[in-house]
């Protein structure tokens, strides 16, 4: 390409040889012919040269052609240079500006290849750039596709112990529903076991009764036997000597005598004699008990000591693991030396109060499910209970298995009571019913339908008061099996104590608030008692009033115990730091010594005043 540029040059420059070539300009003192010799001389060279360079310039001249027709302007130079150059020689300078214009033309253009030479290399670190990031990306789809896999093999591995599970739970699901229909099985032949065994005893009792009653018609027959020949008979005694005589002056007979009649020192046996009473009337006694599962001595009421004045406690005395879990209830015997505690453990422990100290006694079983109240009857000899199992049961205290099972209520029991009667009992359940219980037949007598869910219940002379759920606290009288009269309370009750000398009745709720009215008023004067920090923790927490009624005492949800003055209406004093959870319970002895307090925990904490 430089040499076909210096070749153009040559020519364009020499104008001896321009018009030599244009056939215009002779050469000098020659003629025509040496002139067209020349001109093919020229020509002849110019073939040889062309030929001899054809091959090594063709790929050369081809560029620059393709080079030249995009440019127009290269194509106008080059037409116009072709047709100017045969006319007039002063076009040269113009043909020297057009190569101007061409070279310039020329520069443009290989700066414009320059430019877009830098915009490629520019564009070649681009791609560079997203070439590396897209190794990278690469690399991270690489590290994503690895871990895809191991969670794939992870959730394969899972679903494979899943199955393992689900077979292994279904053969659990067996199991249980094989256990189940063993238990159903096993439930319908025990309620079959113990329809044949109540059928028993009912034959054994009414052969004990047949045996009995016929046993009391010949004793009746004896005694009547015995009675006739007291009655046939006469005992005189004759004592001139030591015993007085009554004389009289009696009227003379016929023949005109007198008669002295001798005088009876001693009555003769009849129905009046003591022994004979007491006979009678101890087998008329027998005759009647003949069904009761209760015995004389046990309906006898005993009388119930006095406090004059309850002691403050200050102290706890002993703390003890009372129960292996939570403890629900707890009460005081009327003698004051025997304690009652019961729990979800389905146990009741009995505890000897001894010199300030708690000592195991005993503990009576029988209960399917926890325990949620516990009395001892007036005597100190037995122990009602309230329990989940639906039921109340009857503890005599020397068996350790009860006495007697009351049941009839469709929920749980959630108080039992002795009523003023020492042989009727009364039960609260939350199926809604207040139920009236005879001992002597083991039978429900009356069944009161309630409201609300009954939560506590205490007994007086002829009425019992409930307390409820929907905040109402209700007496009824027994007499006539209706409600006489509903005192409102501030919150959910959850307990209901009454004081010794039936006058002031003490009901906790939910609101935190406990409330003390007095019966002996038309208008039920009420007395509210709260404390900051006092909560009470449960649906069944249970207050007591002190035995001389001058305090009150409960649990709070934060395991201490607060106590109130009746008096003066504020708090008297409060027992912390023994109680790590809610306390459940408070009974106060009646003897005024000391105060047991039990928690969900299972503690118990005897508290005194020294």
């Amino acid at each position: 390409m430089a040499a076909v540029t210096a070749n153009t040059r040559t020519l364009m420059t020499d104008p001896v040889r321009l018009s030599e070539r244009s056939g215009r300009v002779a050469a000098p003192g020659g003629g025509g012919r040496s002139a067209e010799t020349w001109k093919r001389d020229i020509l002849r060279q110019l073939r040889h040269r062309d030929l001899s360079q054809h091959d090594r310039f063709q790929d050369l001249i081809r560029f620059y052609t393709q080079l030249l027709d995009k440019t127009s302007l290269a194509k106008g130079i080059l037409s116009c240079s072709s047709r100017r150059l045969s006319s007039d020689s002063s076009s040269l300078s113009a043909l020297r500006h057009q190569n101007n214009q061409l070279k310039k033309t020329t520069g443009e253009l290989a700066y414009q290849v320059v430019e877009l030479q830098r915009q490629i290399k520019i564009k070649e670190c681009v791609l560079e750039e997203q070439h590396a990031r897209l190794l990278k990306e690469e690399r991270r789809l690489a590290s994503a596709f690895d871990a895809r896999q191991e969670l794939l093999e992870r959730v394969e591995q899972v679903q494979a112990e899943n199955g393992a599970l689900k077979t292994e739970y279904d053969a659990l699901l067996e199991r249980q529903r094989g256990a189940e229909t063993s238990l159903r099985e096993e439930k319908v032949r025990g309620g079959h076991l113990l329809e044949d065994m109540i059928q028993l005893k009912k034959q054994a009792a009414a052969r004990m009764n047949s045996r009995n009653e016929r046993r009391s018609r010949a004793r009746e027959a004896n005694l009547q036997k015995e009675l006739q020949t007291a009655a046939r008979s006469k005992v005189t005694v004759d004592s001139p000597s030591s015993a007085p005589t009554s004389r009289s002056t009696s009227p003379k007979n016929e023949n005109g005598s007198t008669e002295r009649k001798h005088t009876r020192l001693f009555r003769s046996a009849s129905v009046t004699s003591p022994r004979i009473l007491s006979s009678i009337k101890g087998l008329f006694d027998r005759k009647r008990r003949g069904h009761s599962v209760c015995s004389l001595e046990e309906d006898l009421m005993c009388p119930v000591g006095v406090c004059l004045s309850a002691r403050v406690p200050v102290r706890a005395r002993q703390v003890l693991e009372a129960h292996e879990q939570g403890i629900n209830a707890v009460r005081f015997s009327s003698s004051s030396d025997l304690l009652a505690t019961g729990g979800t453990d389905r146990v009741i422990k009995l505890w000897e109060v001894r010199a300030g100290s708690l000592t195991h006694r005993a503990t009576l079983e029988g209960s399917t499910e926890g325990i949620t109240c516990i009395e001892f009857d007036p005597m100190g000899r037995r122990i009602l209970a309230a329990s989940y199992d639906k039921s109340a049961l009857l503890w005599r205290l020397e068996d350790s298995v009860p006495k007697l099972t009351l049941t009839g209520h469709s929920r749980k029991v959630t108080a039992a009571r002795f009523s003023s009667l020492s042989h009727q009992v009364v039960t609260g359940s939350a199926d809604r019913t207040i139920r009236l219980w005879d001992l002597q037949r083991a039978a429900c007598v009356q069944v009161v339908e309630v409201a609300s869910y009954c939560s506590d219940l205490v007994c007086s002379e002829n009425c019992i008061m409930s307390g409820h759920y929907d905040c109402k606290i209700r007496v009824w009288d027994t007499r006539t099996v209706s409600c006489v009269q509903e005192l409102p309370a501030q919150g959910k009750v959850t307990s209901l104590d009454i004081s010794s000398d039936h006058r002031k009745l003490l009901s906790c709720c939910r609101d935190d608030c406990l409330q003390l009215v007095d019966l002996r008023r038309w208008s039920n004067d009420r007395m509210c008692f709260r404390e900051e920090g006092f909560k009470c923790g449960s649906d069944s927490t249970k207050a007591v009033i002190s035995p001389d009624g001058c305090y009150l005492a409960a649990g709070s949800a934060d395991g201490a115990v607060y106590i109130w003055n009746v008096s003066t209406g504020n708090l008297e004093t409060r027992l912390p730091d023994k109680h790590s959870s809610s306390i459940s319970a408070v009974s106060w002895s009646l003897s005024g010594e000391y105060v047991v307090s039990v928690d969900k925990s299972r503690l118990a904490v005897l508290w005194t005043d020294i």
